[in-house]
């Protein structure tokens, strides 16, 4: 019992590090692509040391590290708050943490210290204060005078923010990302930086890596790259791609069964597309390699110390293409990234290679792996409802989008979801109000944010309820209205009959048994965002045996929506994903299949191709 509780507690731990992790990941991810300009602009045209010096557009680099950057990452981080009105706030807020940065230096902004971690703090707080009036006056407010408060509420809570940021965080950041930074510089003067590698190689196969770089490495390394130096060290911990690619390595070589075959394709899809996440569940077969992958990275990392190797801006992904291209002009620098990342790869795979020839167990289960992996990736999520079959939909006659205010936001999601359903020639209402309004009525179906669930749970408890990221651009929409197309065609528990499920069913054979190969000009899996690394790996792995075997039949993986319906193609989907399929198209040959690595049923496909 006592164990069972210890445990219970480490995963609730890790779950809460996971969501912690995903919000500053949050904040930094979307504004990627500006570090990434400002990284290039430096890089290019910083007078005099670029590569084609020009002073003129120099002259953005200082504004853009001083303003942009972090105004982004404050707005950013208030919008993951309060959406439009908690970003205003915040980016108000923090250009009074800006300026008051440089009070210290008779207002010299462009020799300040960049506000980066004073904005990830100075934004979600400003959309918290903002949220938190909203809440205080909801109901209060006299008719005809909503905007007017609105307005008032948003430039009052910013301007009071501002004055506290610049005469009281503004320092307090200062003096905070000046310890940070002597920190970081004394392991690194003492080459201990690279012991930071045996807490983040762990923890990137357990999905914790964003606490660890999206809230310390990215934010300190962009402080050092805006810096005298020009670069840091930071921004290549967490992204060297040579651990994994040495475990990779040796399961090519010394591997067994599937793992052996789908290594190479992996190798490709880790090392130069930069999805790391593709080598986790090798890890997981054999949890004994993730001291490969630390000894790796902490070989990289010391090589990387002792030639004072360094990017200039966070390389997004971590593939060996954009970790270059965020590289100095200087040509050693370019050496030591690639010795590093060598280096690693080579202590990663001799140590590997030593665990998988000592390994004397049977065929790799590569497909378990990849399941674990992909349930400790969902705890860290942020929604909170789970997805609704669609026999729960039965009694569904409307749908309300609930929001703080009833308005902005919840109105166009309801304009974008009341259109879908129309298209879909479905007839049911759509609307939106506050959620301190909603009504715990039946047969309705609450769509809320993934922060107003627990209200929304609490307001409607049987209400059937979504939580979903944007109301403006969220993939959950095509899930109900495929739900609700399906709701009449099912009973409880039991997917969606058509012609082809009827067919599987009635014949007493393997599925594979009933597709008409003489038909087949192109195999499709269906690629889905939360799950690319699986798709694009069963992609690799089905190519391979097809080119193998010296056929031409073309695969391909691609969105549900883009699927051509003719009975030349020919979709593998899992179990879970067939009654989609089913509602959307009628003409196409299916092969269902328990996970989408899986060796033998290729095998068979391979050899039935035409």
């Amino acid at each position: 019992m006592e164990n069972t509780t210890t445990e219970t507690s480490r995963s609730s731990a890790r779950v809460k590090v996971q969501k912690f992790g995903s919000f500053l990941s949050s904040m930094v991810m979307p504004n990627i692509g500006a570090f990434i300009a400002w990284g290039l602009i430096t890089a290019i045209f910083l007078y005099p040391n670029g590569w084609l010096p020009n002073e003129q557009i120099a002259s953005l680099i200082g504004p853009m590290k001083i303003y942009l950057l972090p105004m982004l990452l404050a707005y950013t981080g208030g919008q993951l708050v309060d959406e439009t009105r908690g970003a205003v706030t915040a980016s108000i807020a923090t250009m009074g943490l800006i300026v008051g940065g440089g009070v210290a230096l008779n207002g010299a902004l462009d020799k300040a210290t960049p506000m980066f971690i004073g904005a990830m703090a100075m934004g979600p707080l400003a959309g918290w204060c903002i949220k938190k009036f909203d809440e205080w006056v909801d109901g209060k407010i006299k008719r005809g005078f909503e905007m007017l408060v609105n307005n008032f509420s948003i430039g009052i809570i910013g301007m009071l923010l501002a004055i506290v940021g610049f005469y009281a965080i503004a320092p307090i950041m200062n003096y905070a990302t000046n310890v940070l930074k002597g920190g970081i510089d004394w392991l690194i003067q003492r080459n201990l930086i690279p012991l930071m590698n045996i807490i983040i190689e762990p923890a990137k196969v357990l999905f914790l890596n964003n606490a660890i770089n999206q809230g310390i490495m990215t934010p300190i390394g962009i402080q050092q790259a805006a810096g005298s130096a020009g670069k840091s060290i930071l921004f290549l911990l967490e992204p060297d791609p040579g651990p994994g690619l040495g475990v990779l390595l040796a399961y090519a070589l010394f591997g067994k069964g599937e793992a052996k075959a789908s290594a190479p394709s992996a190798i490709i899809i880790h090392f130069l597309g930069g999805i790391h996440e593709i080598y986790f569940p090798y890890i997981l077969m054999k949890p004994a390699l993730i001291l490969a992958t630390i000894a790796g990275g902490v070989t990289g990392t010391l090589t990387f110390s002792i030639l004072h190797v360094g990017l200039q801006a966070p390389p997004s992904p971590g593939s060996i293409i954009s970790i270059l291209l965020m590289s100095t002009k200087d040509p050693a620098n370019y050496l030591g990234i690639i010795l590093g990342v060598a280096l690693a790869t080579v202590v990663s795979f001799l140590i590997s290679a030593i665990i998988l020839k000592r390994d004397k167990s049977g065929n790799q289960d590569l497909a378990a792996s990849t399941a674990a992996m992909n349930q400790m990736k969902s705890q860290g999520s942020t929604s909170s409802t789970v997805a609704a079959e669609p026999s729960e939909y039965k009694d569904i006659d409307k749908i309300i989008f609930a929001c703080d205010a009833g308005m902005g936001s919840s109105a166009m999601g309801a304009s974008l979801l009341r259109d879908k359903v129309k298209k879909a020639g479905i007839e049911m209402s759509v609307t939106n109000v506050a959620i301190s309004k909603l009504k715990d009525e039946p047969g309705q179906l609450v769509v809320t944010q993934n922060e107003l669930a627990d209200r929304a749970a609490e307001k409607a408890p049987h209400a059937l309820r979504i939580a979903v990221d944007n109301f403006l651009n969220s993939p959950k929409y095509e899930e109900i209205i495929m739900n609700l197309k399906l709701r009449d065609q099912v009973e409880p528990n039991k997917p969606a009959a058509s012609q082809s499920t009827v067919k599987y069913e009635s014949q007493a054979v393997s599925p594979i048994e009933s597709i008409d190969f003489t038909k087949v000009k192109q195999i499709i899996f269906i690629r889905h965002d939360q799950h690319i690394g699986t798709s694009t790996m069963a992609l690799s792995i089905l190519k391979d045996k097809i080119h193998s075997s010296g056929k031409k039949t073309d695969v391909d993986a691609v969105k549900i929506q883009d699927i051509e319906d003719v009975n030349t193609t020919l979709a593998i989907v899992t179990k879970d994903a067939l009654s989609n399929v089913l509602a959307r198209y009628s003409d196409i040959q299916i092969l269902v299949v328990d996970d989408l690595i899986n060796t033998s049923v290729y095998d068979e496909l391979v050899e039935k191709l035409q």
